[in-house]
């Protein structure tokens, strides 16, 4: 006789609460969702709806998902349950695994939704027991929707965000590397190119602080950290070789995804991001709980301020600042925030491949790196590196300057990639996209303006992140000198339609404004 959890179900399989897993391929972006066949005995049985939220018990796991009823048998049979790649990869599997499936209790947090959607204050337990539900999806997508709307219109006092950080680090694991200080460095976001960080770490770790940037992909941008790193070493690196690399090289770059912090944040992201909603108080829960639970201690904060960026105005900048600084008192993180200038891209290259080509120019001392990119990393790294209570105050950028001058960064770098796993890359030979098109100026005089969002948006539209060689290589940056017919950048694509999309783009807005040199927006910063 087959043992209970046997991959071949019995004859009644079907006419049970347990049956065969089926593993249906689509990507639902972070909800669990399962499968039943409308003709399924359990389905008639138990009287479940579409869109109520069912509890799947398999292997000696439970999870909880949204159920999609279904016609068709070669979506999943009547004698079957699918699920979604999440939910399946959550319960450790095989196809055919037995599986009991039942109603789910509902989220006992939901009154203290209801009332925040009524425009009540919240207090820590309502938040804990919010962010608990929503970490075991406990939340339908219309419910978590819900709870993202309702603190963005209403605003969440600072009490509330510190509440909120607060819940959504103790939602997963915390990481404790048994030692002070742990330091990071972190962007608000929305500067493309802006990769800081594959900068900051190799020179941070060469000093001897300990530095592990576990970083996000990109939803929105053209590439993220991780996608930009992956360009040059693995990402996807199991926790136990992560942590000895950490150990060993006292840094590292990779992808944050597996490490299990503040999983309530990444399906927060999986609706804010859709309705393009990013308060601040849920901006400043997201970044400080991700760093608490990763097991900083110090944290650098880059917060660029121009047109197009995601602060527009220094009032605005101000503001956010006072709030990141009174919760990460609270939750006893050493905070330093930084104004940056946001007006324009960082660096020359917008895409993985670009990216990687101007980090490693930083790197390399080569007469051809972006001097933006290199002053805005040295002086973070600066920052970073005045956590040390053996440097004085000030010396930071000097002693940064001097690690990466003496190529000490680049061979922490290259150690870094080697140990994370080495992907085949040569800086002078680019593996970029097989067709491209250039935009020219339509006029005489200097750049006064580029649209973050609009560069963003054609560098995606390239076929970025996900086709590492696609993106934008910029050619003029603010102030600088152009004729009419001269090129502004090129644009890069693998695939005919993407370079179509870009293109159409571009005919609808450049993202480049030329004028007078007495145009250029004036510049918020605060080094």
């Amino acid at each position: 006789m087959a043992p209970p959890d046997s991959a071949t179900p019995p004859a009644d399989a079907g006419t049970g609460s347990r049956l065969a897993l089926r593993r249906v391929a689509i990507d639902t972006y972070r909800e669990n969702v399962a499968y039943l066949h409308r003709e399924c005995a359990v389905y008639r049985a138990e009287g479940f709806q579409a869109l109520s939220k069912v509890e799947v018990r398999a292997n000696g796991r439970r999870i909880l998902a949204t159920l999609n009823v279904v016609d068709d048998e070669a979506i999943v049979g009547n004698r079957e349950l699918g699920l979604s790649e999440d939910a399946f990869a959550q319960l450790g599997v095989a196809d055919g695994h037995l599986a009991s499936v039942s109603q789910a209790e509902p989220a006992a947090s939901i009154p203290a939704l209801h009332r925040k959607i009524a425009g009540e204050r919240l207090g820590r337990e309502d938040f804990r027991a919010i962010v608990r539900d929503i970490a075991e999806h406990r939340y339908s997508k219309i419910e978590l929707t819900a709870f993202v709307v309702a603190t963005n219109q209403g605003e969440l006092d600072r009490e509330e965000v510190h509440f909120l950080t607060e819940a959504m680090a103790e939602s997963g694991r915390r990481l404790d590397w048994r030692e002070r200080p742990v330091v990071d460095k972190h962007c608000i976001g929305g500067i493309p190119g802006n990769r800081t960080s594959m900068l900051v770490v190799p020179i941070v770790a060469a000093h001897g602080m300990l530095c592990p940037k576990t970083s996000s992909r990109a939803i929105t941008s053209p590439s993220g950290t991780a996608d930009t790193m992956e360009v040059l070493a693995q990402v996807e690196l199991p926790e136990a070789a992560l942590a000895d690399i950490v150990r060993e090289h006292r840094g590292c770059l990779a992808w944050g995804g597996t490490a299990g912090l503040s999983p309530a944040d990444d399906v927060l992201i999986s609706v804010e991001r859709p309705l393009s909603i990013d308060s601040p108080g849920q901006m400043v829960a997201s970044i400080l709980s991700k760093k608490i639970a990763a097991g900083s201690t110090h944290l650098v904060l880059d917060i660029p301020v121009g047109p197009t960026a995601k602060v527009r105005s220094m009032t605005e900048a101000l503001r956010l600042r006072k709030l990141f600084e009174f919760v990460a008192a609270r939750i006893h993180l050493t905070l330093d925030v930084v104004i940056t200038d946001g007006r324009q891209p960082v660096g020359n290259g917008i895409g993985p491949v670009l990216e990687a080509r101007d980090v490693m120019r930083v790197l390399e001392n080569h007469p051809l790196a972006p001097i933006d990119l290199r002053q805005k990393a040295l002086r973070l790294a600066g920052r970073v590196l005045e956590f040390d209570p053996d440097v004085r105050g000030g010396d930071g950028f000097s002693i940064a300057r001097d690690i990466l001058d003496s190529e000490r960064a680049l061979a922490k770098m290259n150690a870094l990639i080697q140990a994370q796993g080495a992907r085949a890359f040569d800086p002078d030979h680019l593996n970029l996209g097989r067709l491209s098109f250039e935009v020219e100026a339509a006029a005489d005089g200097v750049v006064t303006g580029i649209d973050n969002l609009q560069i963003a948006r054609i560098a995606r539209l390239a076929g970025a992140p996900k086709v590492a060689g696609a993106g934008v290589d910029l050619f003029r940056k603010l102030g600088d000198a152009v004729l009419r017919g001269e090129p502004l950048y090129r644009v890069y694509a693998d695939y005919p339609a993407d370079l179509e999309f870009a293109r159409q783009a571009c005919g609808q807005s450049s993202g480049y404004a030329v004028g007078g040199e007495d145009e250029v927006p004036h510049v918020f910063v605060e080094f």
